[in-house]
């Protein structure tokens, strides 16, 4: 029995590294997974998942489902899924439900203002597993908060929706996120 699986964590938790590592254990064992990622996501180029790391993998945009013969597939694999819509989860929660294909769905759980992104709340809503990706704040707590960051702090406007990696973006605790503060 498919399962739709959610996997988040915060910024620079090696979620897109950990996508691409399950990639790899498929074809390892001569099964094919299908990597996605919404075609928002410019940021690696088209049609490539990179992670910060240095793996990365040919993908197809979740754009392209309806044209993809997903029974081909052992597995879907979706990064930066956050960025999804409400109809796109729906469509990979009948993936699952109709077509017996498991979905691995990679992403944020919620913005640089602590609110949750469309995908990630409907992923929250509907999946049948959901994990979490750790990762630390510079204090060593798990860091759970998506900080933007610009010109050495961190900014809590503007719109949702801003590409980015490490320069514009940290991962830190609940208590640091909430004073704004990027270290000692």
């Amino acid at each position: 029995m498919a399962k739709l699986y959610f996997r988040y964590g915060a910024m620079g938790s090696s979620k897109t590294a950990n996508a691409i590592m399950v990639r790899y254990n498929y074809y390892e064992r001569g099964q094919n997974a299908l990597m996605l990622k919404p075609r928002l996501e410019t940021r690696d180029g088209e049609k490539t998942v990179r992670s910060r790391v240095g793996l990365e993998a040919p993908c197809r945009y979740v754009e392209e489902l309806d044209s993809i013969d997903v029974t081909q597939y052992d597995c879907l694999i979706v990064d930066e899924a956050q960025f999804l819509t409400r109809d796109q989860v729906q469509k990979l929660v009948d993936i699952v439900d109709n077509q017996n294909v498991p979905v691995v769905a990679y992403g944020l759980r919620a913005d640089f203002q602590g609110n949750l992104f469309e995908g990630s709340k409907w992923l929250m809503a509907w999946a049948d597993t959901i994990e979490e990706v750790k990762t630390v704040c510079w204090c060593g707590r798990k860091a759970t908060c998506n900080a933007r960051i610009a010109n050495g702090k961190v900014i809590k406007t503007g719109e949702q929706i801003m590409l980015g990696g490490n320069e514009s973006y940290v991962a830190l605790c609940r208590r640091h996120w909430a004073e704004g503060k990027l270290g000692e």
